[in-house]
Parts: structure tokens; C-alpha cells; sequence
């Protein structure tokens, strides 16, 4: 698995995921479907790969020469 995530990138995600998880646990105090679903960006920030990123040909990360 090749980086297909930069960094502003991995901080959105990171942002997002925590929010989701958050709001799952204020609004609902359990983790519910939304907290379920900021696990998502979390995992993709933390390993730097975005596999839908692959299916459409985006990549975020610098190239590295």
C-alpha cells in the first residue's frame, strides 16, 4: 500500500473522525452509527492510505523524488 494521503489531509480526517465519534457520545452516549463512521477517517489518517482515493486516481501526499 502505497501513501495516497497528505498531510492537511490526514488532519481533516483526524478532525472529522474525532468529531463523529464525539457527537456520538454527547448526543447518544454510547457510540452509535455515527461514531462507527468516524472510526473510518481516523484508521485512513492514521495508516496514510484512502482506498477510494485509489479507485478514482486522487492523491493527496507529496511525491517524493
Amino acid at each position: 500500500m502505497k501513501q495516497n494521503v497528505g498531510t492537511f489531509d490526514r488532519i481533516a480526517r483526524l478532525i472529522l473522525g474525532i468529531g463523529l465519534i464525539g457527537f456520538a457520545l454527547i448526543a447518544e452516549g454510547s457510540i452509535s452509527k455515527f461514531g462507527w463512521i468516524g472510526v473510518i477517517p481516523l484508521l485512513t489518517a492514521f495508516i496514510g492510505f484512502c482506498p477510494i482515493y485509489t479507485l478514482i486516481g486522487v492523491k493527496t501526499c507529496s511525491r517524493k523524488k
